[in-house]
């Protein structure tokens, strides 16, 4: 029998209390590995989650905002202090402003809240998780690869995404921080690679897909017909944190149910 084991790892989740992050909590808890994520507001749904994962031996829910790097800093600090060690990041939090807004009348704000949750953060959870791959690493407690780190990117950092640039410009930039940090860490056991998501039936989706006309446009761009369950997102961004892929690094893979050929 096939097993996708975690035993003995610790994984960071960002934005772990609802949707795709929930379930890549999930996921990699019935895996074996001890999980941490974190939560802006959403207090009472990460406990449930934590209580469905085993208890806070098990897996562990922070409260931290993440808008800038030094919040991801933070977060990662915080999940070494818990279980002493860190294997895999999975960069699951974003935000995707719902209304549409055209670039002429998109405000700063609006444009500078997206960077920061989007990529400052990001950058910040990076940096803090490969200080510490390092670290193991060089302390010989790293088995088999030193780290691994999936970043979440989507549809709209391939194809861009009229009247939500701000989003799409993220998720390009993510894409762009996979290959670059793959180059650049892939020779020291570091594994970064990226999952790019189309429509997922979560609640930040929710709105659009709830308007019939919406929603019949969106289900018409996917050759597959449907959206994805936040499972069919989360069980990939598991697989690339196993050993199973060894020889897989820098890799955008796309799980999308066809879309992104057909934009």
């Amino acid at each position: 029998m096939v097993s996708l084991s975690l035993a003995g790892k610790v994984a960071l989740v960002s934005g772990g209390s609802r949707g795709v992050g929930a379930e890549t909590v999930r996921l990699f808890r019935e895996a074996g590995a001890k999980v941490v994520f974190n939560y802006r507001v959403a207090r009472e749904r990460a406990l449930e989650l934590v209580e469905e994962c085993g208890g806070e031996a098990e897996c562990v829910a922070l409260q931290q905002d993440l808008s800038h790097a030094g919040d991801g800093r933070a977060l990662v600090a915080a999940a070494i202090e818990r279980f002493g060690r860190l294997d895999a990041l999975v960069v699951n939090h974003g935000i995707w402003p719902s209304r549409d807004a055209s670039i002429a009348t998109m405000s700063s704000e609006q444009w500078s809240r997206t960077m920061g949750v989007n990529l400052d953060s990001v950058f910040g959870l990076v940096q803090a998780a490969v200080a510490q791959f390092q670290q193991q690493r060089d302390a010989g407690r790293a088995t088999g690869a030193a780290g691994h780190i999936v970043l979440i990117s989507s549809t709209a950092g391939q194809r861009g995404e009229a009247f939500h640039a701000d989003y799409a410009v993220t998720k390009g930039a993510v894409i762009s921080l996979t290959k670059s940090l793959s180059s650049e860490l892939a020779g020291e056991g570091i594994y970064v690679n990226c999952v790019a998501p189309g429509w997922v039936d979560t609640e930040m989706s929710a709105a659009a897909l709830s308007d019939p006309a919406k929603r019949e446009k969106i289900l018409s761009s996917i050759p597959l017909g449907r959206v994805a369950s936040v499972r069919e997102i989360a069980a990939p961004v598991l697989f690339l944190c196993t050993p199973y892929t060894g020889f897989i690094s820098g890799e955008i893979l796309n799980v999308n149910g066809g879309a992104v050929l057909v934009g």
